[in-house]
């Protein structure tokens, strides 16, 4: 454990300016970071709790809630080696002067890493923090509710997608390197190849109405995405074209490329794609350059969604400048929290063109994406794995997220709506990492 104690004053001085003087001192301070990497759960996650001595609300102690996903140890390192200082005895509501001074100072040497990451994960347990203070869920806070409940769609990964396994218990994979599944209870990779029309009649039954499937990821893993050849397409092609001639247009259908092909095969996809109609292509193309993304929405005749893979707001902002998107994807825990992700929001309704709010890690960036799609009317719809509802996230919070007939209900708890389990925290625990004031 780190003790900043005996230099807190020297670190405050240190981390704040005269402009910020202020809303750095104001209101309960932050005492203790925590972080956790549940190997044994989710070995990429990583999980923060933002400790306060704002005291007992409603029952609880004020502690806020984060997380983040992809090489979890670097994004924990960051918090304790780079943002403890900066955070430990400030104010745990200085939301906006926190988020600036500390993406100031990460962007001054280059910082979307990691680092990014890291202040996405602090930015989501502020804004907790926050909510449980003013005994309001975020979403007011951010000015809504828009909506009632929130639209969803399945994506249709699989229950081990992102989990530990006997093999390698710790190693955190290949972010949209989906192993292909086994047949089993909610195996809806491996069933959207196998049976995806009985998957579909599934899926519409409990009330949703939209799936993405990962239908040629399969194909890259055997030759990669450089070319495809006719068989290819058919064997990507099969699912949606089994589904449309099982279910019709009951369910929209939507396409995640995971960003594997180059420009030529993914046109190719697009091109023979486009008559059955999907919702959107997301990620098809490789994700290097904003300017190949408007060359390929150019090409093509299907809705392009872009992208969680870009991350910065300037990304964003190039990418719709360009008119590489027919939808904006963010996932709010890479882009920078839920401070970066209403901003990026916000900018694509000046587009006219909607947002979609990515999900398939963890359960606070779900609830992160939610509270953004409650207060913007812009935001189409929320990504959701079925799978990771029903088997994941309970060993990770303390309440159920249901779906009900395809819609997420507006959480009614202070902050965001969930809380991380404690016992998680363990000090024995070999992902555990702790700095406080005391």
């Amino acid at each position: 454990m780190s003790n900043w104690n005996s230099d807190t004053e020297r670190y405050l001085q240190l981390a704040s300016s005269p402009t910020q003087q202020h809303a750095f001192r104001d209101g309960p301070r932050i005492t203790r970071l925590e972080t956790l990497i549940p190997h044994d759960v989710m070995p990429g996650l990583m999980l923060l709790r933002l400790h306060t001595d704002a005291g007992i609300v409603d029952g609880e102690p004020v502690v806020g809630h984060g997380e983040t996903y992809y090489i979890p140890s670097a994004a924990a390192a960051v918090i304790h080696d780079f943002f403890a200082p900066r955070l430990l005895g400030s104010s745990a509501t200085a939301i906006e002067s926190h988020w600036r001074f500390l993406y100031e100072r990460m962007t001054a040497f280059g910082g979307t890493g990691a680092e990014l990451r890291a202040l996405s994960a602090v930015d989501l347990a502020l804004w907790d923090i926050s909510g449980q203070i003013l005994k309001r869920p975020v979403w007011k806070l951010l000015g809504g509710p828009v909506r009632d409940a929130i639209p969803v769609y399945n994506s249709c990964g699989g229950p081990f997608y992102g989990r530990s396994n006997r093999q390698t218990p710790t190693a955190s994979g290949w972010p949209g390197h989906g192993d292909p599944g086994h047949p089993g209870p909610l195996e809806d990779n491996w069933a959207s190849m196998n049976r995806p029309e009985e998957l579909a009649e599934e899926l519409i039954n409990l009330g949703y109405s939209g799936m993405k499937l990962w239908s040629f990821d399969n194909v890259y893993r055997r030759q990669g995405g450089a070319a495809l050849r006719p068989a290819d397409l058919r064997e990507g092609l099969a699912p949606f074209e089994r589904i449309r001639e099982h279910v019709g247009d009951r369910i929209d259908l939507m396409l995640d490329g995971h960003g594997f092909f180059a420009h030529a095969a993914a046109v190719q996809i697009a091109e023979a794609i486009r008559p059955l109609q999907p919702a959107w292509l997301e990620d098809v193309l490789k994700p290097d350059s904003v300017s190949a993304m408007a060359l390929f929405r150019s090409r093509v005749q299907v809705p392009v969604a872009v992208s969680e893979m870009l991350v910065t707001a300037d990304s964003y902002r190039c990418a719709l400048d360009q008119g590489a998107a027919d939808f904006v994807m963010i996932d709010p825990t890479w882009v920078g929290g839920i401070s970066a992700t209403r901003r990026i929001a916000e900018l694509a309704q000046l587009y006219s063109i909607p947002t979609l709010m990515h999900d398939c890690t963890g359960p606070l960036t779900l609830m992160a994406g939610v509270a953004v799609a409650a207060s913007n009317s812009g935001v189409a719809r929320q990504e959701t794995v079925r799978a990771h509802l029903q088997t994941l996230y309970p060993l990770l919070i303390d309440d159920e997220v249901r779906i009900n007939s395809g819609q997420l209900p507006l959480p009614s708890r202070p902050g965001l709506g969930v809380r991380l389990l404690p016992e998680l925290f363990n000090t024995d625990h070999p992902g555990y990492r702790c700095s406080a004031l005391h």
